[in-house]
């Protein structure tokens, strides 16, 4: 069997991945049949480079991809080209459909940006926060037990002079 999958490159701690289709008893970096495009998560904005007709082309010769792989070829809008495509629709209509699909894709990509660094902003208050509450916290726990002290110094103080009283009312 066929499959669509990822192919391990580049240097350590900065791996760069082809898309390859392979026979699904390879290896990962093994032999494979045909190099459909590439994807660089390393990048600002990840890259991801594929040659939608050799794509289709293997999808509808029966080659499954792998979940990420799946991933990706959707986010490039092959898998949509290749739906409108069975649908016999105009070329023009195609080109038009993915185009605007991108655009989305993209729009969807910049929104989930600024959610993520809103959410790192947040936690990162919500931290300092919690912070400021343990210290304000500290110091009352400190101020209470500064006047639970005092409080027994004064009952002692209190008793220390009761009891002379008592000794002189007794003799």
């Amino acid at each position: 069997m066929v499959k669509l999958r990822l192919r391990r490159k580049g240097k350590k701690f900065h791996p760069v991945y082809d898309i390859v289709a392979i026979d699904s008893r390879s290896r990962r970096d093994g032999a494979y049949l045909e190099r459909l495009g590439y994807y660089d998560p390393n990048t600002p904005k990840s890259t991801i480079k594929i040659d939608h007709s050799r794509a289709i082309y293997w999808l509808n010769n029966g080659a499954q991809p792998t979940d990420v792989t799946r991933h990706l070829l959707s986010y490039d809008g092959v898998l949509l080209r290749r739906a409108l495509e069975f649908k016999n629709l105009p070329t023009a209509e195609i080109e038009q459909a993915v185009e605007k699909h991108k655009e989305i894709v993209i729009a969807r990509y910049e929104r989930r940006k600024k959610l993520r660094a809103a959410r790192v902003i947040r936690r990162a208050k919500e931290a300092e926060d919690a912070k400021k509450k343990a210290e304000q916290e500290a110091i009352a726990a400190e101020e209470a037990k500064k006047a639970a002290k005092a409080a027994e110094e004064a009952a002692a103080a209190a008793s220390a002079a009761e009891a002379p009283a008592e000794e002189n009312a007794k003799a």
